[in-house]
């Protein structure tokens, strides 16, 4: 568990899973991230980030109200990428709490971590180029825009604009 002045991070528990799933289900939330989940997709999901734990993975609860508004943390660049097996950091925040800053805080939290807890000389985040939200996040992180490593991401060929992916990358400090 990691807490922040705002935010809990932690793994997620039965619990969390409808507060996940609306988020997920969320069109507008996952526009940029492949569109909105089925059941089905949203186990997948969860079975996924299961796997990323020992990296450093879980779910943001805001500490004054319990609520669980989104995931965030650590896990190993997709494959047939240019940032495969690399440590990538990624994040989800639900709608109702865009704007406030959590996903900043929350990523810069378990970046805080990784320099204390992992080997890696710098961690990664992609994101579709179109995603400006989710590019000023990076920035205000400290990360740079890395041209020579954005890509065409395989999982979104058939939508050319969401498969033009942007790469930042935060050197070690």
């Amino acid at each position: 568990m990691i807490a922040t002045p705002r935010l809990i991070l932690r793994a997620p528990v039965a619990a969390d899973h409808a507060a996940l799933w609306a988020m997920w289900r969320d069109p507008v939330v996952m526009a940029d991230l492949g569109g909105a989940k089925d059941d089905a997709a949203c186990a997948a999901v969860l079975a996924r980030h299961a796997g990323y734990a020992p990296l450093g993975f879980g779910v943001v609860e805001r500490r004054d109200s319990g609520a669980v508004i989104g995931h965030v943390g650590l896990k190993p660049g997709a494959a047939g990428t240019p940032i495969a097996g690399l440590l990538e950091i990624g994040w989800i925040v639900a709608r109702p709490h865009w704007g406030s800053g959590y996903a900043r805080e929350a990523a810069a939290a378990w970046l805080d971590w990784a320099w204390r807890h992992r080997e890696e000389p710098a961690v990664h985040a992609i994101t579709a180029r179109r995603n400006a939200a989710s590019r000023r996040v990076m920035e205000r992180l400290g990360m740079v825009h890395v041209p020579t490593l954005d890509f065409a991401h395989p999982a979104h060929a058939d939508d050319p604009a969401l498969a033009d992916t942007a790469t930042y990358r935060i050197e070690r400090p």
